[in-house]
This record gives structure tokens, sequence and C-alpha cells, in this order.
């Protein structure tokens, strides 16, 4: 039987880390606060293409998308203030990590030419932002009558106060980041 990704976080990362970064408390151990999985449709102004994304972002996360609307108009992007040009889900809890599991376990694996993780996505505080091109690598798109794709930025916030203790604490998740260069 295999073990949760929140139950991997308890029993191995935390002692792992604390280890590692010598912390006294585990509580002072980073850990995972949420994930935010966005979308842009600009693109689609077909209300039925609208709505297939927001069903697709159903399946895939578990969870009813929010409308993003733009806070001003740009005319070269020919968008005015107010119009839906996102959708974004926001999860917690016990959907998060289902959503994780999913995501390390399937959907990077399928993802075409993926090599790994790139450190660069990492922020200063050790969030990591992943593109990903095509909604159809998550398994709940399987045998779905798919008509055009669409890609999704996942970002997953941690409490990390560093770089470095963010990417270890994905990395220790199992998460397959690329490793340092060795020049």
């Amino acid at each position: 039987m295999t073990a949760t990704l929140r139950e991997t976080y308890e029993k191995k990362v935390i002692p792992s880390l604390e280890k590692e970064f010598g912390y006294t408390n585990k509580f002072r151990v980073p850990r995972i606060v949420k994930v935010v999985v966005n979308t842009g449709v600009g693109r689609y102004p077909d209300e039925k293409q609208r709505e297939a994304i927001q069903q697709s972002l159903i399946k895939v996360t578990g969870q009813k998308p929010v409308p993003r609307q733009a806070k001003k108009s740009i005319a070269s992007f020919k968008t005015r203030q107010g119009q839906i040009i996102g959708y974004s889900v926001t999860l917690r809890g016990k959907r998060m990590y289902d959503f994780l599991a999913r995501f390390i376990q399937a959907a990077l694996p399928r993802t075409r030419d993926f090599k790994g993780i790139r450190r660069t996505s990492f922020d200063e505080n050790g969030n990591l932002t992943v593109g990903v091109k095509e909604h159809i690598v998550f398994p709940e798109m399987i045998g779905e009558d798919i008509r055009f794709l669409f890609g999704l930025e996942i970002t997953i916030a941690t409490n990390a106060e560093s770089k470095k203790e963010g990417e270890s604490l994905l990395r220790h998740l199992g998460f397959p980041i690329e490793q340092e260069d060795s020049k």
C-alpha cells in the first residue's frame, strides 16, 4: 500500500529536513500552504469553449474555478476592464495533496520532452511555478472528447524562508527537480 503525500511529509520529510537544516522544532519545517491553478481564456472568445475549459478545470482539480476579470482595459490585447480573461482554482488541505500526487506521479511523466523541473522556476521565497502546455497530461482527461488544448500555470506556495529550503522540501516530496550543474 502506498503512502499518501501527506503521510510521506509527516513521516519522512519532516525528520530529513530537521536533520538537513538543523531545526529544533517540527513546526519550523517548511510545508506547502496552497496550490493555485490558473489558465487564461483570452484567445477563446466563444462561450462554449470557455465552458469546456471550466469543466476541464473542475475535472482536473475537483473544485469549481473562479473567473478572473481584467483590472484595466488594454487596447493592444483587445481587453476591456471587467472582461473575463482567465480562471483560477486555489487548493488547500486534502484536495491539494491529492492534486499534487496526481501531478507528480501521472501528469509530469506524461509531459512531452520532460527532463525535470528547472531550478529557475523557484522564486526567492521557495515557491514553485510550473507551466503545463497541454491540459491533457492529467489522468482525468484520458478518454474525454477533447476539441482543443489549453495550458495551465500551477503555483505551489510554501512557507519556506529561502529558495534552498523550498527546493529541498519539494525534492524530498518527490518532485523531479533538475540537479545543480556541475561545471
